[in-house]
């Protein structure tokens, strides 16, 4: 069976370095809000799906919840060990698998980290596996790139060149009805190396209705880290909240 993008791409050592810059005071920012929007409380069980090198699931556990990050990279899940204490643990981790089922008041997967999946069927497995790992009555916050701001964005910047410690990023950015795709060159001491990228170019009407066929039922929208009403046309994000 043929691999699946991701699989190579998140463990190699290039894209560690081509997204370290990640902020960690943006995830703090959108981490305080989503405590509010949850209501969640000093505790409450919570897990970051596919949490990357855990600087969400850190902020989570900053603010009192004990928090499980879970993630498909073995790199990425090796870094965030080193955060580990008695509230707040890393795990590897397929999101098309259940994670200790009924066991969550609440599940957050952030910063377009869903629909990496070639089979629709695969979206909606991880869907509903995030259901059965909620207790009844919890919540699943998922945020999401809006797709009308991201294929503006992608249209302003179709190519970039990135240099990092000696490595050469050069990146070609497109997209279909159904992906966002990003082609990926690398250039690093003689060698040269090819990745690409490619996300659901999920609409909101697609999204919601992805969810509540796993069994949610919707309950609010937002449009930014900062919690403003959504807008399909403007809005940078798309953040929606569902209950089970």
């Amino acid at each position: 069976m043929q691999s699946e993008w991701f699989e190579q791409w998140f463990d190699s050592p290039y894209y560690h370095l081509l997204y370290k810059n990640r902020s960690a005071e943006e995830a703090i920012y959108f981490v305080e809000n989503v405590v509010k929007v949850l209501e969640a409380l000093p505790g409450d069980r919570l897990l970051d799906l596919a949490c990357g090198k855990g600087r969400h699931a850190i902020a989570f556990s900053q603010l009192g919840l004990d928090v499980t990050g879970a993630d498909l990279s073995n790199e990425s899940i090796a870094f965030a060990k080193q955060f580990e204490h008695e509230h707040l643990h890393f795990a590897v981790h397929d999101m098309r698998e259940v994670l200790n089922t009924g066991t969550f008041k609440f599940v957050c997967n952030l910063f377009t980290s869903f629909g990496y999946f070639k089979s629709p069927d695969d979206n909606l497995l991880a869907a509903q596996s995030i259901y059965t790992a909620l207790q009844d009555g919890g919540r699943f916050l998922i945020d999401f790139v809006n797709r009308s701001h991201a294929i503006r964005n992608i249209e302003a910047h179709r190519s970039e060149v990135i240099e990092r410690e000696g490595v050469t990023f050069k990146i070609e950015r497109s997209y279909t009805d159904e992906k966002f795709i990003k082609g990926i060159e690398i250039s690093h001491s003689g060698k040269m190396l090819r990745f690409e990228e490619s996300v659901n170019s999920f609409t909101q009407v697609q999204m919601k209705a992805l969810f509540v066929s796993a069994g949610f039922t919707f309950v609010k929208q937002f449009g930014s880290y900062s919690l403003e009403e959504y807008d399909e046309n403007t809005s940078p994000r798309m953040i929606l909240l569902f209950q089970k």
